[in-house]
């Protein structure tokens, strides 16, 4: 019993210890977004303050973040929905063909660094007048969800009874017609998980944003250099930025855990 009791209480303060040193930054962030920037740097205020919302409106109004807001919000999911349309049926034919050697290349693609692709690009699509627009955005984006889609949902797909299919096919369906009518709409929790994995990811990058977007095209990551100065640092406006970004992706992750997890989960055991 003795043992017993150690270990749950062990347990316990093992789990404590990790949500703790998981949420300490993601509280001090919220609690400097609310502070002045004289309050941030004061230690004696660093739990009990007067709250502010100067920063937030700083953010939302002054800043005109709204519009980087909208272009995030686009190219996540311009990018994501472009990625399922061309990763998910990818992903199944590499599946029912076993296509190992396609799913090797793919494999490649998430291993890359996408710094190493950032100047070829960058050459490239300034000579197609690109750079700065868009299209580039949406399309450097894909780079990291394309893969991450086909690799999600080669999983799913082989972990998906093939006899499913055959039987649709002895009742009169073509092949196509088997994958859109029976495989599809079987495989949306990993649909969702790839999707939702994917707009996470482009939401947050940063590094193709700041080498590819323009003045009017700047995404929330590259946006929020715009506090950070040459001789100061507006913290304040900072963490309020930050906590923009950040909020709407846990929300996110928050009421689709289900889904991601049961997406991830799905084709880890065949048969």
């Amino acid at each position: 019993m003795r043992s017993g009791t150690a270990y749950k209480a062990f347990r316990v303060g093992a789990l404590v210890l990790v949500v703790v040193g998981l949420l300490m930054p993601l509280i001090w962030m919220v609690a400097a977004s609310l502070k002045t920037n004289v309050d941030i740097y004061d230690t004696s205020k660093a739990l009990l303050f007067s709250p502010t919302s100067e920063n937030y409106a700083k953010v939302l109004d002054q800043a005109n973040y709204v519009t980087f807001i909208l272009n995030s919000l686009w190219v996540a999911f311009a990018s994501t929905v472009l990625s399922l349309l061309l990763g998910v049926p990818a992903a199944y034919s590499m599946s029912r063909f076993a296509m190992k050697r396609s799913a090797l290349v793919v494999l490649m693609a998430r291993v890359i660094p996408g710094v190493s692709l950032l100047v070829p690009w960058f050459y490239v699509f300034s000579n197609l007048k690109l750079v700065g627009g868009f299209t580039v955005l949406i399309l450097s984006h894909m780079f990291v969800g394309l893969p991450l889609v086909v690799y999600i949902m080669m999983g799913y797909f082989d972990g998906m009874p093939l006899e499913l299919e055959e039987s649709a096919q002895v009742d009169g369906l073509t092949p196509i017609g088997a994958f859109r009518r029976i495989t599809l709409p079987l495989s949306t929790p990993g649909i969702a998980t790839a999707g939702i994995l994917a707009f996470i990811f482009s939401w947050n990058n940063f590094m193709f944003a700041l080498v590819l977007s323009g003045a009017d095209t700047k995404t929330l990551p590259v946006a929020i250099f715009n506090f950070v100065g040459y001789a100061a640092i507006d913290w304040g406006g900072l963490m309020a930025a930050a906590t923009v970004v950040t909020v709407p992706i846990m929300l996110i992750a928050l009421f689709a855990q289900k889904y991601v997890v049961s997406g991830l989960t799905a084709g880890a055991t065949k048969g």
